[in-house]
């Protein structure tokens, strides 16, 4: 499997994100569910806390990743929904490190939302593998 990225344009680069990523010899695609800040239980953690969130939320992501035999690196797709725009933005350090330590600047999208499924979680994350 090979990926290009496609950036007519320098600005993502600051922001760890690609304009677009061309997947050529992919044999297998995985599409993951939003991931939010909830424990294997089912119930939310770190309430009020945007980094800890979004921590917890890539944790969960790398879990279904691992599952699926792929890792951070197979990552050519993430989507972020947010109920709080200001911290999440505040807080993309966290989410930063986390994709410059798996070389990876996958397409995204990131939208505000007026509530997830739980008035608790700050963030969701969902997105796309290939392998």
């Amino acid at each position: 499997m090979e990926t290009r990225r496609i950036n007519p344009w320098t600005y993502q680069d600051g922001w760890g994100f690609s304009q677009a990523i061309e997947v050529t010899g992919a044999s297998r695609v995985l599409h993951i569910s939003g991931q939010t800040s909830m424990n294997a239980q089912g119930s939310p953690e770190h309430e009020g806390d945007m980094a800890a969130q979004i921590t917890l939320a890539l944790d969960n992501f790398e879990t279904v990743l691992s599952e699926a035999g792929m890792t951070l690196s197979n990552v050519v797709r993430l989507d972020y929904y947010t109920t709080d725009m200001d911290a999440f933005l505040a807080s993309h350090a966290v989410l930063a490190s986390r994709l410059t330590g798996a070389k990876i600047e996958p397409v995204s999208t990131l939208l505000g939302a007026a509530r997830l499924v739980l008035p608790q979680l700050l963030v969701e994350i969902d997105g796309v593998a290939v392998a």
